[in-house]
Order: C-alpha cells, then sequence, then structure tokens
C-alpha cells in the first residue's frame, strides 16, 4: 500500500539478532496492517540493499513516513515496545 509510513528491517535470516527480529516483525505487521508497511530484506540475499540503504551493521531498522522520507534508523535488536514508540512518534496509531 502506498502513502503509509515504512517500517524495513535489513538483516539475514542466520544473524542471532535478525533471528530475534523476525517474529517481532511478524506480529507488527500483522497488527498494523493498513498503518504501516513493514518490510524484511534480506542482505543476503539481495546484496545490493545494504548499499543501496547504506547499512553497516545488521539487523538495521529504518523508518519512513508516509511521503518516504527516512525519519529514524537503528542498528542492532530493536525490542517491540522500542519499534512501537517509533512509530507512535510518528503518527502511528499503534493501540
Amino acid at each position: 500500500q502506498a502513502n503509509l509510513p515504512r517500517l524495513v528491517d535489513l538483516g539475514s535470516t542466520t544473524c542471532t539478532s535478525c533471528k530475534r527480529m523476525a517474529p517481532i516483525l511478524q506480529e507488527l505487521k500483522a497488527e498494523l496492517q493498513g498503518k504501516v508497511n513493514v518490510e524484511f530484506i534480506d542482505v543476503a540475499v539481495k546484496t545490493e540493499a545494504a548499499d543501496q540503504y547504506g547499512i553497516r551493521a545488521i539487523p538495521t531498522q529504518i523508518f519512513f513516513d508516509a511521503a518516504g522520507k527516512e525519519v529514524a534508523r537503528h542498528e542492532g535488536f530493536m525490542p517491540r515496545e522500542d519499534l512501537l514508540a517509533q512509530l507512535e512518534k510518528m503518527g502511528v496509531a499503534v493501540k
């Protein structure tokens, strides 16, 4: 869906922190459907994505507003409550 804020998580299926992020992202994707687009990019498969997004470490979460502008970035494991807090700060109704 266009014109929605986006949460992009760049990682791989093999890194420990990435594996811990996976179920959280799946939950958020289901819970916030129609409010925010949640996307996972496996940089081991799509190696060009690391350059495209300027990734230095995985996992990296990048938050984009509805206009597609990057508003926040976090490297490493990001707990569910922190993800929700950032989305809320961007105006996403997470409750």
